[in-house]
């Protein structure tokens, strides 16, 4: 029996039932492979349902606010797929008459839609022969054929898409498709992959060799970076609070915060006390500063930790407007700042 054979006869008996797996709507497709792009199955179920709920068509998404898909989208992470997602859906309204792409090549013209996005979509939704590539696929690949070509280069990339083009099911594209990437995350795991009641056990090179652990291949990143954040959360006596809305380029893009200080390394009370004397926001008037949380709290991304405190700064009235305490939980914050608002009692 050849590999996609066996693929997709695993998965037929042990699918998950999973609500995108009922429709061949591209919209529908489209939004549960952005959500699932950085984001596990358990985590991006409620947010797919959340969005259809809020959005039940590409007009209801187009025609909304971009803060308000932050808001919904709060907590997910990497809140450029909200934003591409938004600009795409702008796109598909706009210049395509709500009519969305049909196939891999329009497909992917898409904002914040790669290879992976719009291979998916075109074989679920239209039965086009294009292969996914994604981190599970790379894994079941790297160990079934011993490759060690690593998956993080150029090379790797090209190698492995090759190789899915190949033994995809040209009659059978979507699930394939779908068959490799649910084997890869619930048989071939990362950890302790089920190599016992693997269907594939005798074929297996990475089994044969000992190489499970090794496979796939990957270069070294580079460093992480630290950086030191300091979050000033003003409270006034008529209990309002500011909120910045960050602007340029950057993965908090046009979400809001409270003002920040980043300084090079962890910084004592006193000298931080003395350094806000000086902050624009604080002019010289009296104010009262209180440590939320003495240890740091660390927010790990992909290229750079994140050492944060919160420090409470009470004054008697703001110098800029400010916005109402109560009002707080209507803004799209990153989901650093989102947990900070969620256990702190501003009253």
């Amino acid at each position: 029996m050849q590999f996609s054979e066996s693929v997709i006869n695993w998965y037929s008996i042990n699918k998950r039932d999973l609500p995108w797996r009922e429709t061949k709507d591209p919209y529908c497709i489209w939004l549960s492979e952005i959500i699932l792009q950085q984001t596990q199955v358990k985590q991006g179920l409620p947010y797919y349902y959340k969005f259809l709920e809020e959005f039940p068509t590409v007009f209801h998404l187009a025609k909304e606010d971009e803060s308000k898909v932050l808001k919904l989208w709060q907590g997910l992470g990497y809140y450029s797929r909200a934003r591409n997602l938004h600009a795409a859906s702008k796109y598909i309204v706009e210049e395509l008459n709500g009519q969305f792409p049909n196939t891999y090549k329009e497909i992917l013209k898409l904002k914040g839609v790669g290879d992976y996005t719009a291979s998916a979509i075109a074989s679920i939704c239209f039965n086009e022969a294009t292969a996914v590539v994604d981190g599970n696929v790379y894994r079941v690949l790297s160990r079934y054929f011993g490759i060690d070509t690593p998956i993080n280069t150029t090379k790797g990339i090209k190698e492995f898409k090759q190789l899915a083009q190949e033994l995809i099911d040209k009659k059978q594209p979507a699930e394939f498709n779908q068959a490799i990437m649910e084997f890869g995350a619930m048989h071939c795991k990362p950890q302790n992959p089920n190599c016992n009641t693997c269907p594939f056990n005798k074929s297996c090179m990475a089994l044969a060799k000992h190489r499970i652990k090794e496979l796939p291949a990957k270069l070294k990143k580079n460093k992480v970076k630290k950086r030191y954040f300091n979050f000033l959360v003003f409270i006034s006596e008529d209990e309002r609070t500011i909120l910045e809305q960050r602007e340029g380029k950057g993965i908090w893009q046009n979400l809001y915060q409270f003002p920040l200080v980043e300084t090079k390394s962890e910084i004592s009370f006193k000298d931080f006390s003395n350094e806000i004397k000086k902050h624009e926001l604080i002019g010289g008037k009296p104010f009262k500063l209180s440590l939320y949380n003495e240890e740091s709290i660390i927010h790990k991304l992909s290229h750079q930790h994140l050492n944060t405190k919160f420090w409470i700064v009470n004054v008697e009235h703001l110098l800029v407007k400010g916005i109402s305490i109560s009002k707080i939980n209507e803004y799209a914050v990153p989901i650093l700042i989102g947990n900070f608002i969620e256990n702190f009692n501003f009253k």
